[in-house]
C-alpha cells in the first residue's frame, strides 16, 4: 500500500547502518524526530465538501485529503505537522476520453468550477495542491487511464492512455519486445501525462531522450474543446501544438493519450563505475565523452561531497573498504569523485563505446571500477527516494533543486548553489549536508542536481521557512548565473516567483494569454505555472 505521509509503499523501508547515522550527527547534529498525528485522526477533523453537482465525484474524506498534497518539502511539513488546510471537494476517476471530454464540457458549461489533473501525486513542485477558492475542487485520477491503445512496430509508436505509469509502460512495451527507456526517480508512481506536463527527463536520457523527445503528439481535453497533436515525423505547418502540451502544468486542459516513440529492447545494458583523482579531472572526461556522441545510455557525475556520503550511506563496509584501498594504489585518494556510467545497445556499440570511453577516462586518470556499483546503482535506482522517509525518521529534511546550463557555467554554478545554501544555513546557526551531480547531459551543456540534507524542527512555521530561505537563496543564484529555473521537474507553485527572469516579461505574457484564450473562466488548475 501506498504510504499517505512520506513516499511510496509503505513496506519497504530504507535502511541505514549506525555508522551512517553517526556519520550525519558528527556533521550537522542530531537530527529531532517528530510525532506525525494518525491519518484517521486527520481525516475525522475534516470539514464538509462544498456542494458538488458532478455525481460521479467521490466526495470521501480519505479520497480528498490522499489527492490534496505531492511531495515537495513542504507538502510534507502540510502533512505530517497536520496543517493541510485546503483540499478538493471531490476527486474524479474517469475510466475513458469520452469521460474526461463530458467532464471538461460540463465543467464549462457550469464556469464555477476548479479541477486539477492527478497522475501519480509524485510533483514536488506544489503542481496538485489546490488553493483556496470559493468554487468547488475537483481532483481528476486518471489511474483509471491507463491502457496501451496502440502498437505500430514499423514506425516504432506506441499511443497510450495518459494515466498509465511507468511500470505499466515497460511492461506492455517488453512483452512486445520494446522499451520507452524513459526512467525518471519518480519512475514507480509518475504517469506519462505527468511527465509530459512537466517537461520530464528519465535518467537514461542520453540514450533515449527526454518526454520532449519522446512525446510525438497527443490529445488533450479542454475548456474549449480537444486540442490535438498529431504524430507527424516532422512539420513546418506553424507552431507546434506538441509543444504547447509539454511543460502546461493541466493550465490547458487533461491530456487522455499519447503518442510515444519507442525503441526496441537493447541486447545488452551495462553500468559501470568509475572514479577521478580530481573533480576538474573527471569533469573534462564526462564533457569530451559527450561531445564525441558515444552510444551511451547515461552518466551520472558526482562531487567529491556527493561521492563521499554516497559511500557513507550505502553500507557494505568491507567492499567499501576494497575499493579504497584499491583506488589509493592507483593514486585517487580523499577527493576522488564517482562517475556511473551507463551503456545500452548491440554488442558490438558497446565494446565500441566501452574503449572509447575507457580511453577518454584514462587519459584523465580515471580507474573503472567495475560493474558492482555501476549495477547497484541500477538496482537501487527507484529506491533512493525512500531515503527521504528514513532520514525524516531520524530529524532530518531532504529537499533537491535542479537546473541546466552550458558547459563553462557549470563548475561556477555548483560553487554558487552551495555556497548560497550553506551561508543561509549559518544564518539560523545549522549546519547542512550540501551534495551535487550532473545527471543529464547535452553537446552545450548539462543538468545540476543538488540535494540538501538538514535537520528538522518542531515548530512547522520555522521549518517551512528556512526551507524558503534555502530555496529562495539558490534559486536567485541559479537566475543570476543564467541557468534554467527547472530543468526536469516543472514550475507549479515553488518555482513561479522566478518564472519571468526564466521566460522574460512578454514570454510568461504570452503564456498567460494561450491560457486565458482556451480557459476564459480559470477552470483548469489555477495558480500554477503563472
Amino acid at each position: 500500500m501506498k504510504r499517505w505521509d512520506g513516499w511510496g509503499d509503505e513496506e519497504f523501508e530504507y535502511r541505514i547502518t549506525e555508522s551512517a547515522i553517526r556519520y550525519l550527527s558528527d556533521m550537522i547534529g542530531d537530527g529531532i524526530r517528530i510525532v506525525i498525528t494518525p491519518k484517521n485522526l486527520i481525516i475525522n477533523k475534516i470539514s464538509s465538501n462544498k456542494k458538488i453537482t458532478f455525481p460521479q465525484a467521490s466526495t470521501s474524506k480519505e479520497d480528498r485529503f490522499l489527492h490534496s498534497r505531492g511531495q515537495s518539502l513542504p507538502d510534507w511539513i502540510d502533512i505530517k505537522f497536520n496543517r493541510v488546510k485546503t483540499i478538493p471537494d471531490g476527486v474524479i476517476y474517469p475510466t475513458n476520453e469520452d469521460d474526461v471530454h463530458e467532464l471538461l464540457k460540463l465543467a464549462s458549461l457550469k464556469k464555477k468550477v476548479v479541477l486539477i489533473p492527478f497522475g501519480g501525486g509524485t510533483s514536488v513542485l506544489g503542481h496538485i495542491n489546490p488553493l483556496k477558492d470559493k468554487r468547488p475542487i475537483l481532483s481528476v485520477d486518471m489511474s483509471k487511464m491507463r491502457d496501451l491503445i496502440d502498437l505500430d512496430k514499423e514506425s516504432q509508436l506506441a499511443k497510450f492512455e495518459a494515466g498509465v505509469k511507468g511500470p505499466d509502460i515497460e511492461a506492455q512495451l517488453r512483452a512486445n519486445g520494446y522499451t520507452l527507456g524513459h526512467y525518471p526517480q519518480s519512475f514507480e508512481y509518475s504517469t506519462l501525462g505527468g511527465w509530459i506536463a512537466t517537461r520530464s527527463a528519465g535518467q537514461e536520457s542520453l540514450k533515449y531522450g527526454g518526454i520532449v523527445d519522446l512525446f510525438k503528439g497527443g490529445v488533450i481535453e479542454t475548456p474549449k474543446g480537444t486540442l490535438i497533436s498529431k504524430n507527424y515525423p516532422a512539420s513546418g505547418a506553424g507552431i507546434d501544438i506538441r509543444e504547447l502540451i509539454l511543460g502546461s502544468e493541466g493550465r490547458l486542459g487533461i491530456i487522455t493519450k499519447a503518442d510515444v516513440k519507442i525503441s526496441k529492447i537493447p541486447e545488452q545494458e551495462d553500468f559501470y563505475g568509475v572514479f577521478f583523482p580530481t573533480w576538474k579531472l573527471g569533469f573534462s572526461a564526462v564533457r569530451q565523452i559527450v561531445q564525441m556522441g558515444l552510444p551511451l545510455s547515461m552518466l551520472r557525475y558526482s562531487t567529491k561531497e556527493e561521492t563521499e556520503i554516497t559511500l557513507k550511506l550505502a553500507g557494505h563496509s568491507k567492499l567499501i573498504g576494497a575499493l579504497e584501498s584499491m583506488l589509493r594504489i592507483r593514486g585517487i585518494g580523499d577527493e576522488k569523485c564517482m562517475l556511473i556510467l551507463g551503456l545500452s545497445g548491440s554488442r558490438r556499440e558497446l565494446r565500441f563505446a566501452k574503449n572509447a570511453a575507457r580511453d577518454t577516462i584514462k587519459k584523465n586518470k580515471g580507474v573503472f571500477a567495475g560493474k558492482v556499483f555501476g549495477e547497484q546503482w541500477r538496482k537501487s535506482r527507484f529506491k533512493t527516494p525512500y531515503l527521504r522517509n528514513t532520514l525524516w525518521d531520524l530529524g532530518y529534511a531532504v529537499d533537491t533543486l535542479e537546473t541546466a546550463t552550458t558547459w563553462v557555467n557549470i563548475p561556477k554554478m555548483i560553487k554558487e548553489i552551495e555556497s548560497s545554501l550553506k551561508s543561509t544555513a549559518e544564518t539560523f546557526n545549522e549546519r547542512i549536508l550540501v551534495f551535487t551531480h550532473l545527471s543529464h547531459f547535452y553537446p552545450t551543456g548539462g543538468s545540476i542536481y543538488t540535494t540538501v540534507i538538514f535537520r528538522i524542527v518542531d515548530d512547522p512555521d520555522e521549518l517551512l521557512d528556512r526551507w524558503k530561505q534555502l530555496k529562495t537563496a539558490a534559486s536567485e543564484a541559479i537566475i543570476r548565473l543564467g541557468g534554467t529555473i527547472s530543468h526536469q521537474h516543472g514550475v507549479g507553485l515553488d518555482h513561479k516567483q522566478f518564472l519571468e527572469q526564466d521566460k522574460g516579461e512578454l514570454g510568461v505574457d504570452l503564456m498567460s494569454s494561450i491560457f486565458k484564450e482556451i480557459d476564459p473562466y480559470g477552470i483548469m488548475n489555477p495558480g500554477k505555472l503563472v
